[in-house]
């Protein structure tokens, strides 16, 4: 358990310093040659330890009898913290979703499937933040003096707008689907995903409510928020608990979701159709 607590501790501190460092080389800043071949020497040795322990996780699930995928997966798990992996895969489909945009495709929607979009909301404010970076961009351009950082926050500003996109683009390209067979999947961008099978929704209707909290909130008595824009225009209940997971890996249960949709009464009425419904 030693090297395991020492391995999640050398990747979630390396990450960052390496990420640091990728953004200054690609800014032009000439780094030290010191400074440069110590954080290769330290990464170098954070991969070695790295491998080290996957190797022996993987062969200890091989000896349980695991495959060589699962094997694979369960080493990652143990050695990456969840947080960290969420993060990165988070970023990589939001990214992807950029190209998905561009061709106007979108993820998960299937023929037959009802594709009822939630960014109504939220638009204009992204909007405003891609003309406010763009703005700030601009103005440090000409109020930085030093070349080295005026590059480094040319590129952080580039990619902070890159990212703004990829957000949104990805709230586009995964909006909430309604299949066939009456299940529900809830999204939010790359951030959220729940499933609500047909046989767990005792009920849904069209109510417009502007709750306070963070993108995802869940109370003591198992009401989920899914908040775009400071509202929700959905309240399911479910009959069941059905188990969700946060945006940074975290798990819960939830008996009631309220969440937000441009269209609430189509997607409502999609619902009612089913006779799981009532």
């Amino acid at each position: 358990m030693t090297r395991i607590r020492a391995a999640r501790i050398a990747v979630t501190a390396v990450v960052p310093a390496e990420l640091g460092l990728v953004v200054c080389l690609a800014a032009g800043v000439r780094v030290p040659g010191w400074a440069l071949a110590a954080t290769e020497v330290v990464l170098v040795a954070v991969l070695l330890l790295e491998a080290w322990v996957l190797h022996g996780l993987y062969a200890a699930g091989r000896a349980r009898g695991a495959g060589r995928g699962e094997a694979r997966r369960e080493a990652v798990r143990a050695v990456v913290p969840v947080q960290v992996r969420r993060l990165l895969r988070h970023e990589l489909h939001a990214l992807a979703a950029l190209g998905r945009w561009t061709v106007r495709r979108r993820h998960g929607v299937r023929p037959g499937d009802l594709a009822v979009a939630y960014t109504g909301p939220q638009t204009a404010m992204m909007y405003g933040m891609l003309f406010v970076s763009v703005v700030e961009t601009v103005a440090l351009a000409f109020l930085i003096p030093w070349p080295a950082v005026h590059r480094v926050v040319l590129v952080l500003d580039v990619y902070g707008i890159l990212i703004v996109l990829a957000l949104h683009a990805a709230c586009v390209t995964r909006p909430h689907v309604v299949r066939p067979d009456g299940s529900l999947l809830i999204r939010y961008g790359a951030l959220f995903d729940l499933a609500v099978p047909p046989d767990a929704v005792a009920s849904v209707r069209v109510e417009r409510r502007y709750p306070e909290g963070r993108l995802v909130t869940l109370s003591e008595d198992g009401v989920l928020d899914l908040i775009v824009g400071s509202q929700t225009t959905v309240t399911l209940e479910l009959n069941r608990p059905v188990r969700f997971t946060r945006p940074l890996g975290a798990t819960a249960e939830a008996r009631t979701v309220r969440f937000h949709a441009d269209d609430p009464r189509a997607l409502v009425t999609a619902l009612r159709r089913q006779p799981a419904t009532s």
